[in-house]
């Protein structure tokens, strides 16, 4: 058998029988034994990857191949991805390990059944969190602690080869430092400033050009008693967007450091963008919604683009898949 099984105690009792884990190294862990099937070789732990990263939907065989090998495939790219598909099988757990990966022309896809995915529970939490950030922080809290605590490391850890999995590794690292910046808005409402100071710093010196990180750094410093080190950290912010991006600070820090500057009171309800900022960041937040609606149609248009290559295949005969 290819791959390793290894052994470990069920931790998350909130994920189904057999869990799909691609938030870090991909694997497979089966709740029922204890196993973990490990992928061996970057060749199958991209193709566990992208199918784990779209359960439910048909990969065209093209496009795993590409995901697989990119511009040097094999001879018969169709028979060697066959071959990958056959070990992967026999690697997934329990006597359903053939039945998670299925032929469906013109490609492959992962069926779930009763399993889960950790990214989709990260997902779920993350989403129960921003929901109870106004009104509930300490809730809020909690449960964005659960999400993040799912990841192990980068997502699709040595898996990222080809577009699907780079695509969706930097969705999801965006998605996680979204739940980050409401996870340390949450507590600054929530509870005293100090104990999240230290990991804002990290977090400003990891992602430099990360503003929100600047600007909560800045609040939690304050509420801690040391405007004048959230002032510092300001200038740090100014350096690390000059070195990073070539710019300058957006309206959001700069209307934060004349708060400061003016001693004005930063309460809970101030922890948001502040109001002289808004304006330029609803168009922001407009680019954003616009880059989001284009990603989704370009997943509809790729289903599209499957389901006709499907229709095709039946109408023509093309090759068997297995």
């Amino acid at each position: 058998m290819n791959g390793t099984v290894e052994h470990e105690a069920p931790r998350d009792p909130g994920h189904g029988p057999v869990d799909f884990r691609i938030l870090g190294p991909v694997e497979v862990h089966d709740a029922r034994t204890g196993e973990r099937a490990v992928p061996s070789g970057a060749k199958q732990s991209a193709l566990l990857g992208a199918l784990a990263a779209r359960p439910g939907q048909v990969l065209a065989v093209d496009r795993l191949v590409d995901e697989l090998w990119g511009e040097a495939p094999p001879a018969s790219p169709a028979n060697a991805l066959q071959a990958h598909v056959a070990r992967l099988r026999r690697l997934l757990p329990g006597d359903g390990g053939p039945g998670w990966i299925t032929t469906r022309p013109p490609g492959y896809l992962l069926r779930l059944g009763r399993a889960t995915t950790d990214a989709q529970r990260f997902h779920r939490l993350a989403a129960e969190g921003r929901a109870a950030a106004a009104e509930e922080p300490a809730l809020a809290v909690t449960v964005l602690r659960r999400a993040l605590a799912l990841w192990r490391g980068p997502a699709l850890e040595g898996s990222v080869r080809g577009a699907l999995c780079a695509a969706e590794a930097d969705r999801l690292e965006e998605q996680r430092l979204t739940a980050l910046e409401v996870l340390y808005e949450a507590s600054l409402r929530s509870g005293p400033a100090e104990p999240v100071v230290f990991e804002l710093e990290r977090l400003t010196a990891e992602h430099p050009v990360r503003e929100r990180f600047h600007d909560l750094l800045m609040v939690a410093l304050c509420r801690a008693g040391r405007p004048t080190e959230a002032l510092g950290a300001y200038e740090r912010a100014c350096r690390r967007l000059a070195d990073g991006l070539g710019v300058g600070p957006g309206p959001a820090l700069r209307s934060r450091m004349e708060a400061i500057l003016h001693r004005a009171p930063l309460s809970a309800t101030e922890l948001s963008v502040p109001p002289a900022a808004l304006g330029a960041d609803a168009a922001l937040l407009d680019l954003g919604s616009e880059v989001a609606r284009l990603r989704s149609r370009i997943d509809v248009l790729t289903r599209q683009q499957e389901e006709l290559l499907h229709r095709l295949h039946l109408l023509t005969g093309g090759p068997t898949l297995v």
